[in-house]
């Protein structure tokens, strides 16, 4: 049995922006391994959150070929990327998407609206250090808190494919430590975890580094030595 989770085959993802076309993603091939923690690194516009939204289902590619945990997401229609994003997808973004209105309880709850799940949320919430916040909502909570709730949330459908845009990015070094062990810890447990970030001192502690520029891989690196999050000069 294949340990690749993740396989890209030439994919490209093509834009027309005033007239002109416009390539986000030019002729990718990729592989990542079940289990991995990703970092994909490259300057603003080099196809990154392209690549991550692809993954996620949330687009499509105009060519090519994507298997994720052996099925061709590329041919899913609508209805079926739907069911992909709620069974297999967890997200976690820079600015934390959680309900206002609701409590943290009820924000991690939200998933069984849309996935079956066998984890109990207080559970989750005890996992990421939030069991005596459950019933707080949004505004009582530091940032890290909230990016914290964001994660119990993604964690609670227990996904195979976890994605993360800038999941660091609004928070101070400190927080974002104990963010990235969160993440880390959700790698260990086999979750495939895919960071895209700025932040190039995260990619000291990832089983394996991308490169993008220009829509395409600039570098695609496996890190035989990662470091632990707690060894880097953050």
């Amino acid at each position: 049995m294949s340990t690749n989770f993740v396989e890209l085959r030439n994919v490209s993802r093509e834009y027309l922006i005033g007239g002109q076309e416009y390539k986000a993603l030019n002729k990718i091939n990729l592989t990542i391994k079940r289990g991995e923690l990703v970092v994909v690194l490259g300057p603003s516009g080099a196809g990154k959150s392209t690549l991550l939204n692809i993954l996620g289902g949330m687009d499509s590619p105009t060519s090519g070929k994507i298997e994720v945990d052996g099925h061709d997401i590329s041919k899913y229609k609508p209805k079926q990327l739907t069911k992909y994003r709620a069974e297999k997808v967890g997200f976690i973004f820079q600015f934390y998407n959680i309900m206002p209105t609701l409590t943290t309880e009820e924000n991690v709850r939200l998933v069984e609206d849309v996935s079956e799940t066998d984890k109990d949320a207080l559970e989750v919430l005890k996992s990421v250090g939030l069991e005596k916040h459950a019933h707080k909502f949004p505004n009582e909570l530091s940032g890290g808190e909230q990016q914290r709730v964001s994660i119990a949330r993604a964690v609670m459908k227990d996904p195979a494919l976890l994605l993360c845009d800038e999941p660091t990015g609004a928070l101070d070094s400190k927080t974002g430590v104990e963010v990235l062990k969160l993440l880390k810890k959700q790698s260990d447990e086999n979750t495939t975890v895919i960071i895209v970030t700025h932040n190039a001192q995260i990619a000291e502690i990832a089983d394996h580094i991308i490169h993008l520029k220009n829509g395409q891989i600039e570098q695609d690196i496996v890190n035989k030595k990662p470091k632990a999050i707690d060894e880097v000069s953050w």
